[in-house]
């Protein structure tokens, strides 16, 4: 392929970005295209990037879209009418856990001490995370639904980042925190900070900390990300854009970011992600509107 456009629907330097400057560094260090630019329009959780992208690029075989998780949510919250299944999904490409902890002072030594209280007064405990309707407050709202709860119940507070929804998690103004697990790594590993559960369908390799579902929470979530290609292009542009990138996932430079990341390989290619996306976006949509996260 001669050249690729690629349009991150963020503001540089967030994860979305990382992953479309990472994809152009490998690709044009491996010369598996000879010029790849990237594209930032941020805002709204990347449905304005989502938009734009639907709206340029129809037809386009030489264009991806970074999108993940974030965006499934922000669909629903911010009635986007543009919606993913207007693009061509092309891979899953890596995605990171969420993690719940208390601080180190907490009464609370378990999952399961957290549920019985959550049990016990909805209200009374209160869950902090990152944005209102994002990864954090969808997972709050998730494990509300499978231990009985209406996900609206559910005693959220929203931080502007995650150094923020950390200070308050450390200073005890809330019960739990929720967050990506790099972002409360080194406070686990300090001992400041107890991690109760992961939100993955198995634990983080090397990471001795049980998920959701071990201890009878049926749930797990991932914030995954992943690109698409344009809407409109054929089966054989969108087969050469799932196998660009399939060699693309193969690099050195690639595996050597997402290491340097701690970013979890959920590589998933073409019609299995189309899969995976349909369902995805069924799940989030419900809990989304049970949460009560729906714009009127």
């Amino acid at each position: 392929m001669e050249n690729l456009k690629i349009l991150a629907p963020a503001a540089p330097g967030g994860g979305w970005d990382q992953t479309a400057r990472a994809l152009q560094a490998a690709m044009q260090s491996a010369k598996l295209v000879n010029k790849v630019t990237v594209d930032n329009r941020g805002g709204a959780g990347g449905t304005i990037g989502l938009a734009y992208f639907v709206n340029t690029h129809k037809g386009d075989p030489n264009a991806l879209l970074v999108g993940g998780m974030v965006m499934v949510g922000a669909i629903e919250t911010h009635k986007s009418p543009v919606k993913l299944s207007q693009v061509t999904p092309v891979a899953r490409l890596t995605g990171e856990y969420e993690v719940v902890v208390v601080p180190a002072s907490s009464k609370i030594q378990s999952m399961k001490d957290l549920i019985d209280q959550f049990k016990a007064n909805p209200g009374g405990v209160s869950w902090g995370g990152g944005s209102a309707g994002g990864t954090d407050h969808i997972l709050a709202g998730m494990i509300a639904q499978a231990v009985g709860i209406p996900p609206a119940k559910t005693n959220y507070i929203a931080y502007a980042g995650g150094g923020e929804a950390q200070a308050a998690v450390l200073g005890g103004h809330v019960t739990a925190g929720i967050s990506g697990y790099a972002e409360f790594a080194s406070q686990i590993k300090s001992g400041k900070l107890r991690a109760l559960a992961v939100s993955g369908d198995q634990r983080i390799p090397g990471i001795d900390i049980p998920t959701l579902k071990e201890q009878g929470v049926d749930v797990e979530l991932v914030n995954w990300r992943g690109v698409s290609g344009a809407p409109g292009i054929n089966d054989a542009q969108k087969n050469e854009l799932v196998d660009l990138v399939a060699k693309t996932v193969k690099t050195e430079s690639w595996q050597a970011v997402v290491k340097r990341n701690d970013w979890t390989d959920l590589f998933l290619a073409g019609d299995e992600f189309k899969t995976f996306l349909d369902a995805e976006q069924t799940r989030i949509a419900k809990v989304v509107a049970d949460l009560g996260m729906v714009k009127k």
